[in-house]
């Protein structure tokens, strides 16, 4: 797979097809929406999925972490589908979670789904986290421009909505999930197995990026860039560097 460099104010971050986020300079990992334990969640209501979702997220994210070998974990808020899931987390899936959060320092950012700590799982539990120019929560803050964290604007990594764009293909259009940013703000998409996205043109979305943005569609080993004025009409060109501010 080959990631992607941005920028986001002065500080260079690498945007991985898998919907990852890897900041080198502070050997920093961070995905978004995990959603572990929804296909059990879902059973209890009767609509019964393969329960498969938690070991193939958790797959995923082994596979990123020896790809990287990151210092810190950040999982930016729904890790988990809901207030029981890590309760009916299967004993060998809660006990590769326990390792995860033991080889680093491993942070859960709460999330709306899971705004109560699983503390019996390791690792630390936060609203949000600060490090450096950046901070990461879970759902995006309103004001504009740039965000604030202690009277000081920083750029904001953000997940929640779920993004997804279109991508022209031959026979007609496909959606993939993607990130969003701007100078300001990256909001990654949905790491989980079974997450669904938001359609990038969604009100819910474009408010938060008032002044446009740039979506990078997840690829099958790259990323594909477009502009959120773009979002559903052409075919984009592969990824090159993209800067937001200041950087190099």
């Amino acid at each position: 797979m080959i990631a992607a460099p941005i920028h986001l104010g002065a500080d260079r971050l690498m945007l991985d097809p898998s919907g990852a986020l890897f900041w080198p300079q502070r050997r920093l990992l961070a995905v978004s929406d995990l959603h572990l334990e929804k296909g059990s969640s879902f059973a209890r209501r009767g609509m019964l999925l393969p329960p498969w979702d938690t070991e193939v997220t958790l797959d995923r994210l082994a596979l990123l972490l020896r790809r990287y070998n990151p210092a810190v974990v950040v999982t930016i808020g729904d890790s988990f589908h809901d207030r029981e899931a890590a309760a009916r987390l299967p004993a060998a899936q809660a006990a590769r979670i326990r390792a995860m959060t033991a080889s680093c320092r491993f942070v859960w950012v709460l999330g709306n789904h899971d705004p109560v700590p699983a503390e019996q799982l390791g690792g630390e539990w936060v609203d949000e986290f600060a490090d450096g120019n950046l901070i990461f929560r879970h759902q995006a803050h309103p004001r504009e421009p740039g965000a604030r964290y202690n009277t000081k604007t920083v750029g904001e990594i953000c997940g929640h909505h779920h993004p997804k764009a279109a991508i022209a293909v031959r026979g007609g259009m496909q959606t993939r999930p993607c990130f969003v940013a701007d100078p300001h703000r990256l909001m990654l998409p949905a790491f989980g197995a079974y997450t669904g996205g938001l359609d990038v043109r969604h009100p819910e979305i474009m408010r938060l990026f008032p002044r446009g943005g740039r979506v990078f569609l997840l690829g099958r080993e790259r990323l594909f860039s477009f502009t959120l004025a773009q979002a559903g009409v052409p075919v984009p060109a592969p990824i090159a560097t993209q800067s937001f501010g200041g950087g190099s």
